[in-house]
């Protein structure tokens, strides 16, 4: 087994996920009345704000919704972190 190293006083930077593919927010809406959910839209908040006014228009005391907003984040060394060197080193090599 390999030996582990542990550092206890590096920083760390938390960010946005910016990968290619990762959306930055997956939008919801859930009806409070009735727990009817809409479709789940990637990066676009617009198809389900239509969705729950639909929904209201079919079911007029339908007026209450949660929105739900998944977005994704990272965590990446920050500059004098060991990792941030390792890292560059081992990007080198490939």
């Amino acid at each position: 087994m390999g030996s582990r190293v542990i550092i206890k006083a590096a920083e760390w930077t938390l960010s946005v996920e910016t990968a290619e593919g990762a959306p930055l927010a997956i939008f919801s809406v859930v009806c409070m009345a009735c727990g009817e959910e809409s479709e789940a839209a990637d990066n676009d908040r617009l198809p389900v704000e239509v969705w729950a006014l639909k929904h209201t228009g079919l079911n007029p005391t339908h007026r209450q919704y949660q929105p739900k907003v998944l977005s994704f984040w990272r965590v990446d060394p920050a500059p004098g972190n060991p990792y941030l060197e390792m890292e560059a080193r081992s990007s080198v090599r490939r």
